[in-house]
């Protein structure tokens, strides 16, 4: 059996909706996950979405900002949902697919948006700054007691960190920007080694190779500048890494007309 799975930043699933749907009908994953909705459940657009052949879905979102969602082919038993930081913000949204899933039957699937951070990279001075490095601690936390990587399971998400060297354009100059400092790359590789989770994208293509998924829009030529950084990750249970083939990034969608500043990035599993 073949399993794909799409995490996409969508920046407003309402705004970018012809683009989604565009992506299902050209590239068809079985279960695509999206972050930043910026919409409330009521407004969700689960009509479109099943029409496009997609009846299993699920959300969690808030007016304006944040929000995630999970949006499948294939039969969802159970979802939940965690709360990090005492905060209700819509940052995270797990399923486990149904037992018609086929061979995927019982896998977990986690969707989170980690909170970008500001633009200071000083918890002192900026309360984003703080807020995000709680959140990967609490993640941390989470890994090590409930230990999601023990059974089949896949995390993805824009994790709003670019943890490794050349996950940005630029090592040195980025050193000291929000997402590639420091405390942020050493708290994120921390929590994914400790809890168990290969990073997919990593394990296929190794460094010293670029990989990005984010490309700002404050950059008017990106694809020419190509100042990009790798935001948005796949990670997999170790029980599961064996059977990933493949994690693409559709550059191009950034490219579309009134795109997201991050590109989907799917992993296809041969289970």
């Amino acid at each position: 059996m073949r399993l794909t799975i799409t995490s996409w930043n969508i920046n407003s699933v309402r705004l970018r909706l012809p683009l989604v749907l565009r992506f299902l009908a050209e590239h068809g994953p079985d279960v695509l996950c999206l972050q930043e909705t910026k919409c409330p459940d009521d407004k969700f657009p689960s009509s479109e979405l099943r029409k496009a052949g997609y009846p299993h879905i699920q959300f969690l979102g808030q007016k304006g900002y944040h929000g995630v969602a999970v949006v499948s082919r294939l039969p969802i038993e159970t979802t939940r949902s965690m709360s990090f930081c005492g905060k209700g913000d819509a940052r995270h949204i797990a399923v486990t697919l149904g037992r018609e899933a086929g061979a995927a039957a019982g896998f977990v699937i986690h969707n989170f948006y980690v909170p970008a951070g500001g633009d200071v990279p000083d918890p002192a001075v900026n309360d984003k700054f703080a807020h995000k490095l709680a959140f990967l601690e609490e993640m941390r936390a989470w890994g090590g007691r409930d230990r999601p990587a023990a059974a089949p399971a896949i995390l993805v998400g824009d994790l709003n960190v670019a943890p490794l060297e050349h996950d940005v354009w630029s090592h040195k100059q980025l050193l000291d920007v929000v997402s590639h400092t420091p405390v942020e790359t050493e708290a994120l590789e921390t929590l994914r080694q400790e809890a168990g989770w290969a990073d997919a994208a990593r394990v296929l293509t190794p460094e010293p190779e670029k990989i990005y998924t984010w490309w700002s829009y404050r950059s008017p030529d990106w694809a020419k500048a190509n100042k990009g950084r790798r935001l948005d990750h796949v990670w997999l249970s170790p029980d599961l890494m064996g059977t990933c083939r493949e994690v693409a990034i559709l550059e191009a969608a950034r490219g579309w007309e009134r795109p997201s500043d991050h590109a989907p990035v799917t992993a296809r599993l041969e289970l």
